[in-house]
């Protein structure tokens, strides 16, 4: 009978202890979320006594209520609207900018490379004044376009650097074949370049779904209306400074949540793979 080495106790030992600490943090994540959903099913009175209680008579009253009082139908089609253009714009010029960055060396090259890489350091926060009064200036208050374009403007950096790192690896002399070819730089674009890049497509359409949906500033901001108000500030509204009804924020809550769980759903594999090939890496 042979006993188990030290290496190999050490081994099973490092197995164990990863394998309770990844359960000790899957439950820390979901229990919010298992909270949040039977929660939302409970009267106010019934929250407020038993914060931490399953519901005792399961209603969807909330759920109702939320979505009359918060016309929550139309925010979610303007989420929608602003998510889904801000998006595939973002892609577009993110790609088309990172092309030209890497295929076609300049004498700015860096100069650009580097002005990208600076955005990131930029904050909504210190320049959402100036961007007011501009967008004042300009006429685009209230109106959708004045969501939609800060929404690319600040998410290009980091969608232009993600894109730049992978593009770096695309060999270059399949440009220069396609050149001799013949082939135009739009048809070098559209027909080798997008194909390529559906890995890191994948990754920054992700990413850039997930912060436009969740962003509240600019629409808090820029718009009055109650027709162009997202999810994130409809869902604000049921936080007042003297009452707070928490069924109908719990419900509004999940049902914001719920788009976003489903897209990861479908993707969460096409953002491991883009990752995994080198989307992020110089």
């Amino acid at each position: 009978m042979t006993h188990p080495s030290a290496l190999q106790r050490a081994s099973l030992s490092w197995r164990v202890s990863a394998y309770v600490l990844m359960l000790v943090f899957a439950v820390l994540t979901l229990f919010p979320l298992i909270w949040l959903a039977y929660s939302s099913l409970k009267p106010h009175a019934e929250i407020i006594r038993y914060p931490l209680g399953l519901p005792k008579a399961p209603t969807f009253n909330n759920y109702i209520r939320a979505w009359t009082i918060g016309a929550l139908g139309i925010s979610l089609i303007n989420s929608f609207i602003y998510t889904i253009t801000a998006t595939l714009a973002t892609l577009l010029l993110a790609l088309a900018a990172a092309f030209g960055i890497t295929k076609f060396p300049f004498k700015f090259n860096a100069f650009f490379v580097g002005a990208f890489a600076l955005g990131l350091m930029i904050t909504v926060h210190a320049v959402i004044i100036p961007l007011f009064l501009a967008e004042v200036s300009l006429g685009i208050i209230n109106r959708r376009i004045g969501v939609i374009l800060p929404y690319i403007a600040f998410d290009l950096p980091m969608s232009v650097m993600i894109a730049v790192s992978y593009l770096k690896g695309v060999p270059g002399a399949l440009i220069e074949s396609a050149e001799i070819d013949g082939a135009k730089y739009g048809y070098v674009f559209w027909r080798m370049i997008l194909p390529l890049s559906t890995p890191v497509i994948a990754t920054m359409v992700i990413l850039s779904f997930l912060r436009h949906w969740n962003e509240f500033l600019f629409v808090f901001v820029f718009t009055t209306k109650a027709a162009l108000k997202s999810v994130p500030v409809a869902i604000a509204q049921f936080a007042g400074r003297l009452n707070i009804e928490y069924g109908l924020q719990y419900a509004s809550l999940v049902i914001g949540i719920f788009p976003m769980i489903v897209f990861y759903f479908f993707f969460h594999a096409q953002l491991i793979k883009g990752f995994g090939e080198g989307a992020l890496k110089e």
